[in-house]
């Protein structure tokens, strides 16, 4: 073999091993991670917050109601004005001037 042949050759099996070991490196770890529990961990991680955070104002929100629905049962006061917002009752002399809705 001349000795063009033989330098050609080898870098063809240079070439080739370079790119076996980028791929081996390169691609190997991302290939185990990706099918690690890790992966599916951090996942699951970043749903909880999700999810606690959804729970957080959902508990805010039944606090609020809470306390709307006990003023409701206890204070004649926020019953009467409810009953005048919601259903546009008026006591017995009131007079209503409806000025019409704004444009």
């Amino acid at each position: 073999m001349s000795r063009r042949g033989r330098t050609t050759q080898t870098w063809i099996l240079r070439c080739t091993a370079a790119i076996l070991l980028a791929a081996t490196f390169g691609y190997g770890p991302y290939y185990l991670y990706a099918r690690s529990g890790f992966a599916r961990y951090l996942e699951l991680r970043r749903e909880l917050i999700s999810i606690q955070g959804k729970n957080q104002k959902l508990r805010l929100q039944v606090e609020r109601l809470a306390r709307e629905a006990f003023a409701l049962r206890s204070d004649p006061h926020v019953v009467e004005d409810v009953a005048r917002a919601d259903l546009g009752w008026v006591q017995p002399g009131e007079v209503i001037f409806e000025l019409g809705k704004p444009p």
